[in-house]
C-alpha cells in the first residue's frame, strides 16, 4: 500500500469515528429523555435501531432543506404549539441538531417586558420572522395570546378577540410577502401529560422544566382545551392550516412531524463543487511559541 492509500485509509477511519461521534450525540440527548420512565413503560412503540436510521435519514434530506434555503433566498417560518410537555422542543432540537445556526434560528421569546407590553401585540414576533436565506423555527408564537393569556388572564377579552380576527389577516400577508408559514399543535393526552409532569418532579435534572406557570396549566386543562379548540377552529386558513401531531409517542412525532415538513417545501438537492483543500503555506521563519501549561484546562478524563 502507497503511503497516499495509507493516508486515505487512516482519513476514511477518522471519517467513521466522527460520524460515531455524530450518533452518540443523538443517542445522548435520548437516553436524556428515557431516563425516567413511568410503571416501566418503553416509551415508544418504534424500535430504536429504526428510530435512529429513519432520524439520520430526516436529518439529511434538513440539509438539502437549507442549502435549497439559502440558494433560492427562501424564507421558512414555523410554529411549534401544544401543551406544557408536549414535546415542541424536542423536535425543534432534532430538526436544527444538524443545521448551520445561522441559517437555521430557534425563536423561544420570554414573557413581554414592561416595555413589550405597551407595544402593537405582534411586535416583538415581526422582528424575529425570517429574512431570505433563514429558516426560524418558533418554540411558542404570537399564538400564546390565544392560550396561556386567554386562559390565565394575561389579556382582556377585547384583546383575545382582536387576535383572533386579525391574525388570519396578518398570516396571509406574511405569506404574501414571501414567507412560508407552517403551524404545528403538538397534541398529548390528559394521562401522558400527567406522566411527563411526574417525571419531571422526580429527575433533579429536569425539575426545572416545571414553572408555577405549568402546575397551574396542568390545573386549567379543560380551559386550555378550550381555548386550543378556538384557536384551530377560527386561525387555521388554506394559505397557513393547523397541522396536529399526535405526540404521545415522542419518537413517533419527531419523526412524522419532520417528514411531514418536508413535504410542505417544495426543494431539491442543490449540487455542490468538488472541494478541494489548497496546500498550507509553511514559512521557514515561522516558530511557534509556547503555551504556559497553566493555561490548560485539566486533563482529568
Amino acid at each position: 500500500m502507497t503511503s497516499k492509500h495509507k493516508e486515505m485509509a487512516e482519513w476514511y477511519r477518522r471519517a467513521q469515528v466522527e460520524i460515531l461521534d455524530s450518533m452518540d450525540e443523538e443517542l445522548e440527548m435520548e437516553l436524556d429523555d428515557d431516563r425516567l420512565t413511568m410503571d416501566g413503560e418503553e416509551g415508544s412503540s418504534i424500535p430504536r435501531n429504526l428510530y435512529f436510521k429513519e432520524l439520520f435519514r430526516l436529518q439529511g434530506e434538513l440539509v438539502k432543506l437549507q442549502d435549497w434555503v439559502v440558494a433560492n433566498k427562501v424564507k421558512v417560518a414555523v410554529l411549534f404549539e401544544g401543551r406544557d410537555s408536549a414535546g415542541k422542543g424536542g423536535a425543534i432540537k432534532r430538526i436544527a441538531q444538524r443545521l448551520n445556526p445561522r441559517v437555521c434560528k430557534v425563536v423561544a421569546l420570554p414573557a413581554p417586558n414592561e416595555r413589550e407590553r405597551t407595544q402593537w401585540y405582534f411586535q416583538r414576533y415581526i422582528s424575529q420572522l425570517p429574512a431570505g436565506g433563514e429558516i426560524a423555527l418558533f418554540d411558542r408564537s404570537w399564538y400564546n395570546r390565544a392560550g396561556v393569556e386567554k386562559v390565565m388572564g394575561f389579556c382582556t377579552k377585547k384583546e383575545y378577540e382582536e387576535f383572533l380576527r386579525t391574525v388570519p389577516d396578518l398570516e396571509r400577508m406574511m405569506i404574501n410577502s414571501g414567507i412560508i408559514l407552517i403551524k404545528y399543535w403538538f397534541s398529548i393526552s390528559d394521562d401522558e401529560q400527567y406522566n411527563r409532569f411526574m417525571m419531571r418532579i422526580h429527575d433533579p435534572l429536569k425539575q426545572w422544566k416545571l414553572s408555577p406557570m405549568d402546575l397551574e396549566a396542568r390545573r386549567l386543562w379543560e380551559a386550555y382545551t378550550k381555548a386550543k379548540e378556538t384557536m384551530l377552529e377560527r386561525t387555521s386558513i388554506p394559505e397557513a392550516p393547523w397541522w396536529v401531531v399526535a405526540a404521545n409517542d415522542k419518537k413517533k412525532a419527531r419523526l412524522n412531524c419532520i417528514s411531514h415538513l418536508l413535504t410542505q417545501i417544495p426543494y431539491h438537492e442543490i449540487p455542490h463543487p468538488e472541494i478541494t483543500l489548497p496546500a498550507r503555506v509553511h514559512n521557514p521563519d515561522y516558530l511557534r511559541g509556547p503555551v504556559p501549561p497553566e493555561m490548560y484546562v485539566p486533563d482529568l478524563y
